[in-house]
């Protein structure tokens, strides 16, 4: 991609955002396996509106010696072995990710991503997990901060389960798609886009108001 008009570097301390969604087969990061992982990249556009731009989506085989939890798997519906995942060990992966993710950081000429979650705490964990044990050096993402998009659907829209925000935001919302990583992300991502730039326009009334 070409050099950006609007680069994202005065923007949230020169953090680039990137929306992450994770699938597992449990609760605990270090026990339980990543299944899937789905990362949604936003930038501005010419108007200054922030925008999705790339969308990246893995399914992942379990890491040896990891313990699935069935009641996880009946929830989301995940079969880790089935042939038609096309799933990929979980380096690899990681490895695919992260490639566009410090791209587009680069391109936006910021420090590093930070990563955008609903309750973010249990996403950013597991992909702290699975760096430690593929022992990669660099992530592009800050290792603890993250922004959470239910507290800001708390905010915006008095809404925190993800399904509500999206639908008090307008946004469809299929049920028999979600629990899927990349459509929980990009739900995610249109939320998060939605509510920044519904600030941006208040702040924006605000000045000419001279408030």
């Amino acid at each position: 991609m070409s050099e950006l008009q609007n680069p994202l570097d005065n923007r949230f301390r020169g953090y680039l955002p990137v929306i992450i969604d994770i699938e597992t087969a449990g609760f605990d990061c270090k026990k339980n396996p990543l299944l899937e992982i789905a990362a949604i990249i936003v930038e501005l556009n010419q108007d200054g509106h922030f925008e999705i731009t790339e969308s990246h989506s893995f399914h992942i085989i379990p890491f040896k010696n990891s313990e699935l939890d069935q009641a996880a798997l009946k929830f989301t519906g995940i079969d880790p072995y089935h042939p038609f995942r096309f799933a990929l060990e979980e380096k690899e992966v990681l490895t695919k990710l992260f490639t566009p993710i410090r791209a587009a950081v680069k391109r936006n000429q910021c420090t590093r991503a930070i990563l955008v979650g609903h309750n973010p705490a249990f996403d950013i964990g597991f992909l702290n997990a699975a760096i430690t044990r593929t022992k990669i050096k660099r992530s592009p993402f800050h290792a603890f901060s993250c922004f959470d998009t239910a507290t800001l659907g708390g905010l915006v829209y008095q809404q925190t389960v993800l399904a509500k925000i999206a639908k008090a935001a307008g946004l469809a919302w299929d049920a028999e798609k979600a629990h899927s990583a990349l459509y929980d992300a990009e739900q995610t991502a249109e939320l998060f886009c939605r509510m920044v730039n519904r600030w941006e326009k208040l702040l924006a009334l605000e000045k000419k108001q001279g408030l």
